[in-house]
């Protein structure tokens, strides 16, 4: 594949979308630790769901005007007139299941908050604070582990692929591919 800059990425990045390239460059694989960027990524993939992340990125400032900015409290206290106007709203997925979903999740987000001090703590206790570096999977033993207990907890959309993709997004996992920029290696 040919970069105009001259440097190799992955092969899922899309070379004709700058969102993409700069996502991938700028964001993904690096290990994050605020909880508000945890859960706007977390309620992004959750939207993913048998769509395509570029799909979700190409729509992100609209889901951050939709979602009152990713605020936590705010959301958490949605009623059943803002999901009808998110759902009206035509910028974003508007699948009722996983707005519903946002909203809930949401709730169960800051519940784990509440458990662990903050979600950064709950989310990297599961590796002890270590960056996973694996390669070609789209789910793992550590991504079944946490999205089985998510969904013990109450989550929905977070199944073992999306919580594999959500932990690559934010760090918790590495994985550019061989000859990418990014490629790093344990």
């Amino acid at each position: 594949m040919e970069w105009t800059d001259g440097r190799t990425r992955c092969l899922w990045a899309n070379p004709k979308n700058e969102k993409y390239i700069r996502y991938h460059d700028e964001e993904w694989g690096v290990p994050v630790h605020d909880d508000h960027r945890l859960f706007e990524m977390l309620i992004l993939e959750s939207f993913q769901a048998g769509l395509s992340w570029e799909c979700v990125l190409n729509k992100r400032e609209d889901f951050r005007k939709a979602f009152d900015n990713f605020d936590l409290e705010k959301i958490c206290d949605y009623d059943e007139a803002k999901i009808i106007k998110l759902r009206e709203n035509p910028g974003i997925i508007r699948n009722r299941l996983k707005i519903q979903a946002a909203v809930n999740n949401a709730k169960i987000f800051r519940e784990i908050q509440k458990e662990y001090g903050c979600f950064s703590d709950y989310l990297w206790h599961w590796t002890g604070g270590i960056v996973v570096y694996e390669k070609e999977k789209s789910s793992s033993e550590l991504s079944d582990r946490i999205s089985a207990d998510l969904k013990k907890r109450g989550m929905k959309f977070v199944g073992t692929t999306i919580i594999y993709a959500y932990l690559q997004a934010v760090g918790v996992i590495y994985s550019h591919d061989e000859g990418c920029f990014l490629e790093k290696r344990e």
